[in-house]
């Protein structure tokens, strides 16, 4: 058996591994958490420490904790923060007390532990690190805190790359026009410029939104404590925790408007997931484009060639799958699910409290990161490297009867179906059918009906 040792807490006595820096409570949790074997997320460990320091600090600044012992504490955060093992740490599960109150006295415990070997005398979890802080107040912090982080450094940026990497595409495809499609079926002229460029826009409205989404998110509830009133905390101290937060940070944290509406409600982490489940609703529709263009590559629309990045097929030789979107797709998949498990937990803000707070944050950060991931593999891996099959395009736009819309002006709707659907029953160019079916010149039907120009729309 492994060695351990005794430590105490309110409840009494227990038994802890040696070498742990957690203490008794971390262990009542690990013990009664045996549930899923997932530890919170990183991003949320790494902005619960820099809470813990920010709040030292501030302590420190308005005469609660004495100066050397704030310093132990911020120091003792940093060394946690440089710990490349940091998870082993901090063991307890995501399916925990809906409070979070566990994981944020494992913070208590671990930070008390080093703190007080470096100041040489007891620094107390509770008395001196959680001092002017509740669980109530800290671990809706870190849903705020680390969500905020992980927008600014990843997800933001990936979605910008994407969204430059597809202008930069786009602009060197403006030569190629394509058959465009509406109900999946038959419609009239796109360029590829076109298409790229609706994908673009798309990346570039949903990073707006997010930037929206993390403004809100950069109000904090801290120093409304147990159930937001403030008690046992100094009325200075959100504004000050907030103004050292900023500068451990590098983001501009604020003092949360009201901090009832942020302990008792996750209306804010709810309304970014549903800005995260929009994203992903764009990164599936610009997947599922890239697979259908690609299809094929004879039976299909065979439009476009993917990077070939692997086999795809373990019975069929030299078969290639459209592996990234693929991928993509499914990311799509899980931050919708993701979304729909953070709307239910948002609904149980009882009274004064939400109390599903871990799992709310495991999976707004699992979708931000996976968001993050796939973005950048879709613009490297799928979009700057595919090539046109110019040869399919056209191909495919001189068999396109819809191309007789451009006559409508002149020779009316009611000609124009029936144009269509004879170069349809024969399997005919339109232009063929169009020269037999009226008076209009080859050479003007050829001005007419050249589909670079229906691209570019007017009569």
């Amino acid at each position: 058996m492994a060695e351990t040792r005794i430590e105490r807490d309110s409840m009494g006595e227990l038994a802890v591994p040696v070498n742990a820096l957690y203490g008794a409570q971390t262990q009542r949790a690990v013990d009664n958490f045996a549930i899923s074997g997932r530890a919170m997320p990183l991003s949320f460990i790494r902005a619960l420490l820099k809470i813990k320091k920010a709040a030292a600090q501030a302590n420190a600044e308005l005469n609660c904790l004495s100066a050397d012992m704030a310093d132990a504490i911020a120091a003792s955060c940093d060394e946690l923060l440089n710990d490349a093992h940091l998870l082993n740490h901090f063991p307890v599960d995501v399916f925990q007390t809906g409070s979070g109150t566990s994981s944020n006295m494992n913070a208590n415990e671990v930070i008390a532990n080093l703190a007080s070997k470096r100041l040489g005398s007891v620094v107390g979890a509770n008395d001196h690190v959680n001092f002017g802080q509740s669980s109530n107040d800290v671990i809706p912090t870190a849903i705020h805190v680390s969500a905020v982080l992980e927008l600014k450094n990843h997800l933001i940026p990936a979605l910008e790359h994407l969204a430059s990497v597809i202008e930069v595409k786009a602009r060197s495809l403006s030569a190629y026009c394509k058959t465009g499609r509406t109900h999946l079926m038959d419609a009239m002229p796109v360029t590829l410029e076109q298409v790229l460029e609706g994908w673009s826009v798309q990346i570039k409205q949903n990073v707006a939104r997010l930037r929206n989404a993390q403004m809100q998110m950069a109000g904090l509830p801290q120093g409304g404590t147990a159930v937001g009133t403030g008690i046992n905390t100094e009325p200075e101290f959100a504004d000050r925790f907030c103004a050292q937060l900023s500068q451990t940070a590098g983001v501009a944290f604020r003092r949360g408007d009201n901090f009832f509406a942020l302990i008792g409600g996750q209306d804010n982490a709810v309304a970014l997931s549903g800005q995260l489940k929009t994203t992903a609703v764009s990164l599936m529709k610009i997947a599922n484009d890239l697979r259908w263009m690609n299809s094929g590559p004879l039976s299909g629309l065979g439009e476009i060639s993917l990077q070939a990045l692997q086999p795809g097929s373990s019975i069929m030789p030299g078969k290639v799958n459209p592996v990234i979107p693929e991928a993509v797709a499914m990311v799509a998949a899980q931050v919708m699910g993701n979304d729909a498990t953070i709307a239910v937990a948002g609904q149980s803000g009882n009274f004064e409290l939400n109390v599903m707070l871990p799992v709310i944050a495991a999976n707004l950060l699992d979708s931000i990161s996976l968001l993050s991931n796939a973005a950048t593999a879709l613009a490297d891996k799928a979009i700057a490297d595919f090539t046109v099959n110019d040869a399919r395009l056209k191909e495919s736009l001189a068999a396109n009867p819809i191309l007789v819309t451009a006559l409508n002006p002149i020779i009316g709707y009611a000609k124009a179906a029936e144009i269509a659907k004879l170069a349809y029953k024969e399997g005919r160019p339109i232009i063929d059918v169009a020269e037999e079916q009226t008076d209009i010149s080859r050479a003007e039907l050829e001005q007419l009906l050249d589909p670079i120009k229906l691209t570019k729309g007017g009569i």
